[in-house]
């Protein structure tokens, strides 16, 4: 029992590594923007430098695709964790440093290392989780949820930071602050200014957390990998991962037409129609497109009219929502494509009613209620809750992409077209014995 909560632990620590970076940046924004040029364009920048970063995981698949067993995932997989570690340890150094382009200030270090731990982060999407089959089914989901974790974990140290607090002051009390000399109509200005106030600990300190959480993310891959608590829990009980061994990993999505014609309508045995191929990847497709780019571009737009608070809060309600989302799916275990396709659509028009105020920004609805910045909040949460139950969805064992092969989750086990020079050897031949010989003689003569 004891070797089974390890293998959780390190399942869950390992997930977190997955996306810490840039979900921990995120909900960092209201200290970053103020010290750097872009000003709040710079969610917008971040959205479309994650996008440029999936060049990563697109190097993976095409060397998968067409030079198989070449690439060695374990390999990558150390590669991109160091990596992050390193990127992320030269973020606390030089997120705020400016370089001159064409007459303009830009934070071009920032943008650079952004963009280096996005294709960290991108990459993490396709090596982690074939990494995660060789072990037993259950772990998958405890990957899940340390994998929701890195949005929530950071979320929380920036609220113990103090993201994002002021507090409305007199102008005055400001003109004072900041100047020695001022004429008597600045003395009695009696408008009120926001002021923001010191945060708990610097932006510094909290990069180097995130790089910290990046190195438990390490340490949990090696003691995955190497563990012998955790070698018992894999299917063949080797510890050698099987990557090693070079395999191509081919799953067919689509069965024969005869299996298909039996199991026409079963969800969860990995066999589906064309028409139901296509209406899967549909989801998935548009799920990503609003949940990676179309609305977190906005997101400022959507938010800001209502103050910083309400931009903090829902960026931190939408990382709290994204585990609730994999807790769900452990306790409600029922699957169907009808489901999937009623969520998709509740969320989306979620994200319509956030794009319309992200439309209406400066002025949006309820721009100065309270009831505004209340609903903002709760919709960028229920958002996030929705279709990131509806990609967790996707990814349960039982779900035709991820259903792990009769007798075992380990791919190797899987059925796959080898190329001739990897054909298997021809079986052994129990060599014939004195009599046999003698009587295929006699047949012969």
């Amino acid at each position: 029992m004891a070797m089974s909560i390890l293998t959780h632990i390190l399942a869950g620590l390992f997930g977190m590594g997955s996306w810490v970076t840039i979900c921990g940046l995120f909900v960092e924004l209201p200290l970053i923007v103020p010290h750097v040029p872009e000003g709040w364009y710079l969610p917008s920048y971040i959205s479309v430098i994650i996008q440029m970063a999936n060049i990563g995981p697109l190097f993976v698949t095409l060397m998968h695709r067409f030079r198989p067993g070449t690439l060695s995932e374990t390999a990558v997989i150390y590669f991109i964790i160091a990596f992050g570690i390193l990127a992320s340890l030269l973020l606390a150094f030089f997120w705020s440093e400016r370089v001159v382009v064409q007459g303009v200030e830009r934070s071009v270090p920032l943008l650079l290392l952004i963009f280096f731990i996005s294709i960290v982060d991108c990459t993490s999407s396709v090596t982690f989780l074939p990494f995660m089959t060789q072990l037993k089914a259950e772990y998958l989901m405890t990957y899940y949820i340390g994998e929701g974790l890195s949005g929530l974990v950071p979320a929380l140290m920036a609220m113990v930071q103090g993201v994002g607090v002021m507090e409305c002051v007199n102008a005055s009390l400001i003109l004072r602050s900041n100047q020695s000399h001022f004429n008597s109509s600045e003395e009695n200005a009696n408008y009120l200014v926001p002021s923001y106030q010191p945060a708990n600990f610097s932006v510094e300190a909290y990069f180097f957390f995130l790089t910290a959480m990046m190195v438990v993310c390490l340490v949990a891959f090696l003691l995955l990998n190497y563990h012998p608590a955790v070698a018992r829990e894999r299917p063949n009980g080797s510890p050698v991962s099987r990557w090693k061994n070079k395999k191509s990993e081919k799953k067919p999505m689509m069965n024969s037409q005869r299996t298909v014609q039996k199991a026409r309508s079963s969800f969860g045995t990995g066999t589906y129609t064309w028409v139901q191929v296509v209406y899967i990847y549909i989801i998935i497709t548009w799920v990503n497109a609003l949940t990676n780019t179309g609305l977190p571009s906005v997101q400022s737009y959507s938010c800001l009219p209502y103050g910083d608070q309400a931009y903090h809060w829902s960026a931190t309600m939408a990382n709290v929502a994204n585990p609730i989302a994999c807790f769900i799916t452990i306790f409600y275990t029922q699957r169907s494509l009808v489901l999937m396709g009623v969520l998709t659509s509740l969320g989306s028009l979620i994200g319509v009613y956030i794009m319309a105020m992200a439309v209406l920004s400066p002025c949006p609805l309820l721009v100065h209620d309270t009831s505004g910045a209340v609903i903002i909040v709760l919709a960028w949460f229920l958002f996030i809750l929705v279709l990131s139950y509806v990609k967790f969805y996707e990814r349960t064992p039982d779900f035709p992409l991820l259903r792990p092969p009769p007798g075992g989750t380990c791919l190797e086990h899987l059925p796959s077209r080898r190329h001739p020079n990897q054909m298997p050897q021809p079986p052994h031949l129990t060599s014939l014995d004195v009599e046999q010989r003698l009587y295929s003689k006699l047949l012969l003569e």
